[in-house]
């Protein structure tokens, strides 16, 4: 499936899906077959669905920015189904997930945004409860994410803190190489 690994909300996007075999080596093809996305959220209510249409010997499947506006930011899950136009047989062609960004467009006044990771939100809640206690402070209790944490000392602090910035340094890795800047860790020699 051609579907993009990750769109941005308020974005029109198109791809194309070419013609295809079922297991049992029947061709699935637009002129055979209709093709259509679900896409569903983790929350009640919250799915898209998106037919294609023939673009020459393809399908095209475009979400309209009117559509994608509407998509909440985080991993929506799609089914891609095809039907057949004789007897209504339905084949799955795929099954995955993709990353619906926020979009930072605005109308009027613009609210605030934070585009920080979950780890580096965490991150940033853990530094603050080891400066706490190290300025004399006591934290008895405090939410880093969606979890509520009761007396940590000093040393499991620092223990956290070293697992999200490694989780931090994998994030800012991966989103390096996914905008093609490259893996910061590959070292290149040349020998003259």
């Amino acid at each position: 499936m051609n579907i993009p690994s990750a769109i941005t909300a308020g974005t029109t996007v198109t791809w194309d899906d070419l013609p295809t075999t079922n297991n049992l080596g029947n061709p699935i093809a637009p002129t055979t077959h209709t093709l259509t996305y679900y896409l569903r959220f983790n929350e009640v209510f919250e799915a898209v669905t998106a037919a294609s249409t023939p673009s020459g010997s393809a399908w095209r499947t475009t979400l309209t920015s009117g559509v994608s506006t509407g998509m909440n930011a985080g991993t929506w899950y799609f089914s891609a189904l095809a039907t057949s136009r004789s007897d209504s047989s339905v084949t799955e062609l795929g099954r995955g997930s993709i990353t619906v960004n926020a979009s930072l467009a605005y109308a009027g006044n613009a609210t605030a945004y934070d585009g920080r990771s979950q780890a580096q939100k965490d991150l940033e809640a853990v530094q603050l409860a080891i400066r706490t206690l190290l300025n004399g402070g006591s934290v008895k209790e405090y939410r880093i994410g969606q979890r509520s944490i009761k007396r940590y000392d000093l040393a499991e602090l620092i223990a956290l803190e070293a697992k999200l910035k490694a989780d931090v340094k994998l994030e800012q890795a991966a989103e390096l190489s996914a905008n093609g800047l490259g893996n910061p860790r590959n070292m290149f020699v040349r020998f003259n």
